[in-house]
């Protein structure tokens, strides 16, 4: 194959560079590894606070001064942690709830239900739980302390589980987890904000009026939004307010979105311009539409959220999480409503509202909402939706002081261990079900988001393997790309020997940096008029960096093709029509470069490797035996 000899990892595009990684998996990505992170927070406050517990109660209590002007605030270390810095947290948190919105499965809005109906269930049970400990008593107010899921902590204990538990769950515990920092935030902004002042608070809002006015007139300089952003904070903090509300708001309103074709085709004539006349004015007109092309969330998540992930977080656990840990604390623990309560609001409350609120859903729709894993899968994130951490220890220190905090944190920290251990043993117990059993309790019945716009056909589209095939693998694919040259050989270990996976290859030759690309693909069609497609795909693929003309009439002769018919084809392009409509297709499926998979119609994120594809491929069969054994009464329908 004329490809280099030291080829890059399985992850890469033509066009679009780092598009491998979808934003949901990098988001993922990032949350797990930063769940270490958090955890050495965790254990090295506590650390501290034990070792010196005076010295971690004076550092936290200093206090820094901040001034613009005539205006001048100061705040503790503590505050300016919680107040300040957890603006950015939930900042990312509204970039991800739009992005799944706006890209993500909540593209459809009728997913919207149940995770909305799961993470409202899965906070108001775990409420119920916590007033009935504190009936009567002062401490009833820090109901809020007992409701959400840290979502770095469930994530990250997740991905411990691996292949054991769907991909499914991961998308269903993040909404969910979404939806639980969207609603804590408005509780802290109403229930833990005291003596309003009406003046700053109009003038908050007046501030984010403005916001709205530069959004609506397209205005694109991110300083102008930070400006505001950070006046409309210090307006709120002054208001009584919890500031950290207009950092959801922001992310909110930052629109997500995937990069087209025709952008990136303009970025692409912008760097052309560049190499043909290197000044410092091409130079800044290419960084911004490099910029542009990329929709404004991304941006933000790409910069904010390794911030937010591995140092604000973990800087707020170590603000938060030390508690003295001695006899006089686990004798109150043992005892105390407001651990109690807490502790019990997570383990139990959290999996029953959530599991609850799932099977009363899909009863009522008669199964037309219902979650996208199987039961025992649900059970098993339910039970890890019991891990509350940032966003409760974020109320407790709003709600408690003194000791009542530390029972708090130990709740907390307590719910953490136990409701992980929990979800532990239910994956287990899955796991040693019966074979179709526990398929049907991993992977369940719902069905998933399609993202190729126009289905496969097997009287117009180019398929190899069986046409019975209970798995389909769709790639997007350009000749003269060297990552689609190293994808094939990949393709070709997959389907040896299976007669469950079939193969359809469709055009997107990206002309504006592939110039040989297009008349490879009309080649490849012109091939197909003598029923030779896969020979000269396969002859094209080896041999891409031999793309001319005089070369795919060479190529020809050695398939043989009849020559003067496949030239004759090839210049009066009978096979334009053709890969027009491929190009077609992958506009209309948001594809902008190559290699693009889409495994049974849902869209490959992530290395095309053997193992990467293998275990795609595997989900993909997995669903599919489930609905097949079902349609023939294997299995018993699911409520």
């Amino acid at each position: 194959m004329n490809l280099p000899s030291d080829p890059p990892a399985f992850s890469g595009q033509s066009l679009c560079a780092d598009a491998g990684r979808s934003p949901l998996r990098a988001f993922l990505h990032t949350e797990v590894a930063s769940a270490v992170v958090l955890l050495a927070a965790a254990v090295a406050a506590l650390v501290w606070a034990n070792a010196a517990p005076a010295h971690y109660e004076s550092f936290w209590s200093a206090h820094v001064a901040l001034q613009a002007g005539p205006y001048r605030a100061s705040l503790s270390l503590h505050e300016l942690v919680n107040n300040g810095l957890m603006t950015v947290f939930f900042f990312v948190v509204g970039l991800e709830a739009r992005r799944e919105f706006d890209m993500g499965e909540l593209r459809e809005r009728k997913r919207l239900a149940l995770p909305l109906a799961a993470g409202v269930s899965g906070m108001l049970v775990p409420i119920a739980i916590y007033l009935a400990f504190n009936a009567g008593q002062p401490s009833a107010h820090g109901w809020g302390a007992a409701m959400s899921t840290d979502t770095a902590f469930a994530l990250g204990m997740l991905a411990t589980f691996g292949a054991r538990l769907p991909a499914g769950l991961r998308v269903f515990i993040l909404t969910i987890a979404v939806v639980d920092d969207l609603l804590a935030l408005v509780v802290i902004a109403t229930a833990y904000s005291s003596d309003v002042k009406v003046v700053s608070l109009l003038a908050a809002v007046g501030l984010f009026g403005v916001v709205l006015l530069a959004r609506g007139l397209e205005v694109r300089r991110g300083l102008v939004y930070g400006i505001l952003a950070v006046a409309a904070w210090a307006a709120l903090a002054r208001s009584g307010v919890d500031p950290v509300i207009i950092g959801l708001a922001m992310g909110l309103l930052t629109y997500a979105g995937p990069a087209s074709r025709g952008e990136l085709e303009r970025t692409s004539g912008l760097f052309r311009r560049f190499r043909e006349q290197p000044t410092p004015e091409a130079a800044r007109v290419v960084r911004e539409g490099l910029a542009s092309a990329l929709s404004p969330n991304e941006r933000m998540q790409r910069l904010f959220h390794p911030w937010s992930s591995y140092v604000i977080v973990p800087l707020f656990s170590l603000a938060n999480a030390g508690i003295v840990i001695d006899s006089g604390l686990l004798s109150r623990a043992a005892t105390s409503p407001i651990t109690l309560g807490i502790f019990v609001a997570y383990v139990v409350g959290k999996p029953i509202g959530i599991l609850g609120a799932s099977a009363t859903a899909t009863g009522l729709s008669r199964g037309r909402v219902r979650p996208p894993a199987g039961w025992g899968a649900v059970a098993s994130g339910g039970a890890l939706a019991g891990v509350g951490f940032t966003v409760s220890l974020l109320i407790a220190s709003r709600a408690f002081v003194g000791a009542d905090l530390d029972e708090a944190k130990a709740g907390v920290l307590g719910a953490v261990v136990v409701s992980f251990a929990l979800s532990w043993v239910i994956t287990g117990t899955v796991n040693l079900l019966p074979h179709p059993a526990r398929l049907r309790a991993r992977i369940g019945r719902a069905e998933t988001i399609v993202d190729l716009a126009v289905p496969v056909d097997p009287s117009r589209d180019h398929v190899r393997g069986p046409q019975s095939a209970a798995v389909t693998i769709v790639e997007y694919g350009d000749y003269e790309c060297r990552y689609c040259g190293l994808a094939e050989p990949v393709v070709r270990d997959l389907l040896r020997g299976r007669d469950d996976v079939r193969y359809v290859w469709r055009h997107l030759p990206l002309a504006d940096i592939h110039p040989h690309a297009q008349i490879a693909a009309e080649a490849a069609e012109a091939a197909a008029h003598q029923g030779a497609y896969w020979e000269m795909h396969d002859f094209l693929l080896t041999h891409q960096n031999s793309l001319t003309l005089a070369d795919l009439s060479a190529h020809a002769t050695a398939i043989g093709l009849d020559v003067d018919r496949f030239r004759a084809d090839v210049r009066s392009r009978v096979g334009a029509d053709r890969v027009a409509e491929d190009v077609e297709s992958a506009d209309l499926s948001g594809v902008a470069g190559t290699p693009t998979f889409f495994i049974n119609g849902r869209r490959h994120h992530g290395a095309y490797d053997i193992a990467s594809l293998t275990a795609a491929v595997r989900t993909a069969r997995e669903r599919a035996a489930v609905a097949r054994d079902r349609r023939h009464g294997k299995l018993p329908s699911a409520p």
